[in-house]
């Protein structure tokens, strides 16, 4: 069991304490808006397909400009207060209206750089979330202070790219690395994923469950360097939980060294225990690491002859619906296929190749996460040649329509002559009532009509914004998990600048938009 720390005297600034007005049904309290993973603001009223077009940006915060700049923390809405975090080792709180602050919260030193790298999870008066340190915070709602801290995992690279869900007294975070991205040097590789359960209010840890075993040293790299076998299997995403059965299901990575593990499986456990209800491994063999890619790909990448060096991870959140009676959970793969399976049993109910697989990277399927509305599910593809949005029946996969990233998207606005644009989708996709909300790696936030795919409005991230905290920001590529459209009580809202392809004199930005 891991030790809880309380750091009660970590770096805090209070500049307003103010308790959360309940707005329950406007809320969009965690990464995947609910414990089903609909990614779906159904209580939006305000906006549809018929004002969408008016959207005007409201207020933004520039974060200052650093070693790292990426944004990868979606941020949390409850009440009349946003909370997230951003690539400056800060966590903010800030009014949602005006962005107008209430409070801060600095991560305490670490070994590493530490910023936050996922999105908060809002629930029982605790603002609960994660950092590049692989550490775990639980704060203080109305004042920030932080209540306890435990460190999710001692490995070299390991990481919290996993958001926090919350359920009967419980919060449940996933672990991955990028240990797999080290150097040919380094002894590779030790990281073993796994998903934990935390008690919400002491931090002690309940149960965990690992997803590969242990590695053991099996000999040497062509260099010298010490070899680890089985390793990797990360869980990069959010769980979801269905409240009628008590179980958890959640997506893993591919093998970093060696086979066997959970490796490429969607995963259904006892949400109590952690116990495995059932597994459906969707991949037959997986092993890669970065060094698959680089010329001396041959003695370092054991998948390399056979094939099976694919990075065909499950890094996208589950969604869990009913189809005539029937409980069903899909789930997103990087090698372009959606997956929808029997809840109960895991049987496969029907599969659809979206996009179009491109091994050793995986990077031309669905990466993070799909939304669910209660008619379609909304599924994006990354570098697909190019990325699309789709619409999907959820009850046999029929592709209902399909909207490619458009066209102009590198050759207007900020992305123009700048190199590293393409027409892709990185990023979940979010949906309100008659309207899907989805960026791209142009630096384009756009929404979409939900009936009919076309394109009704869109705004230009890439450029400069005067932030409500005084400083200048602009925002960059629109990717990772954290630039996810979270929309709450006629606002919409966005982080722009996950990487740093795009020239950029200042630090990226959050983006507050309404009517």
């Amino acid at each position: 069991m891991l030790r809880t720390t309380a750091l009660l005297t970590a770096a805090l600034v209070v500049l307003t304490a103010s308790p959360a007005t309940a707005h329950a049904g406007g809320d969009w309290t965690g990464w995947a808006k609910d414990l089903d993973g609909t990614r779906h603001q159904a209580a939006e009223w305000r906006l549809n397909a018929g004002n969408a077009g008016k959207l005007e940006l409201k207020w933004a915060f520039a974060y200052p400009k650093g070693d790292y700049n990426g944004v990868r923390s979606q941020p949390a809405v409850v009440g009349d207060t946003i909370y997230f975090g951003g690539p400056d080792g800060k966590f903010y709180a800030r009014d949602a209206r005006t962005g107008r602050s209430r409070w801060e919260f600095t991560l305490p030193q670490a070994d590493r750089y530490a910023f936050n790298s996922d999105g908060p999870t809002v629930a029982d008066g605790k603002v609960f979330f994660g950092d590049s340190a692989s550490r775990f915070f639980a704060l203080d709602q109305r004042t920030g202070r932080l209540t306890w801290q435990v460190q999710l995992d001692t490995g070299i690279a390991s990481m919290t790219t996993s958001s926090p869900i919350v359920h009967n007294g419980l919060v449940y975070v996933g672990t991955s690395s990028s240990e797999n991205m080290l150097p040919n040097t380094h002894a590779c590789c030790t990281f073993r994923g796994h998903i934990d359960a935390y008690d919400i209010d002491t931090g002690a840890l309940v149960w965990r469950h690992y997803t590969v075993p242990e590695p053991v040293e099996v000999g040497t790299w062509p260099n010298g360097a010490k070899r680890f076998e089985p390793s990797g299997v990360g869980v990069w995403s959010s769980p979801v939980i269905d409240r009628r059965t008590g179980t958890l299901y959640v997506g893993t990575g591919q093998n970093y060294t060696g086979k066997g593990g959970e490796f490429d499986s969607l995963l259904a456990l006892d949400a109590r225990t952690g116990a495995v209800r059932w597994t459906n491994q969707v991949t037959d063999a997986d092993t890669w690491r970065d060094a698959c890619n680089q010329p001396d790909a041959e003695g370092y990448c054991p998948g390399l002859k056979d094939g099976t060096n694919l990075d065909y991870d499950i890094g996208a959140t589950p969604n869990l619906f009913t189809v005539n009676g029937r409980r069903l959970v899909g789930v997103g793969q990087k090698s372009g296929v959606y997956h929808v399976f029997d809840a109960s049993t895991g049987q496969v109910v029907w599969r659809r190749q979206l996009g179009v697989p491109l091994p050793s990277g995986g990077i031309s399927g669905i990466q993070w996460g799909s939304s669910y509305d209660g008619k379609r599910l909304y599924i994006a593809t990354y570098y697909a040649e190019p990325g699309k949005l789709f619409a999907v029946d959820p009850a046999t996969g029929t592709v209902l329509w399909e909207t490619p990233a458009p066209a102009d998207g590198c050759s207007t606005g900020g992305a123009a002559g700048q190199p590293g644009c393409y027409r892709a989708h990185g990023v979940p996709v979010s949906s309100s009532p008659g309207v899907v909300w989805l960026g791209a790696l142009d630096g384009k936030f756009r929404a979409y009509n939900a009936r009919t795919g076309q394109v009704i409005w869109s705004h230009d991230t890439i450029q400069d914004v005067r932030g409500v905290n005084g400083l200048t920001g602009r925002g960059g590529t629109l990717a990772g998990p954290g630039a996810g459209a979270v929309v709450s009580d006629g606002m919409v809202y966005v982080q722009s600048g996950y990487s740093s392809g795009y020239v950029n004199p200042h630090g990226h930005v959050l983006l507050a938009f309404g009517l």
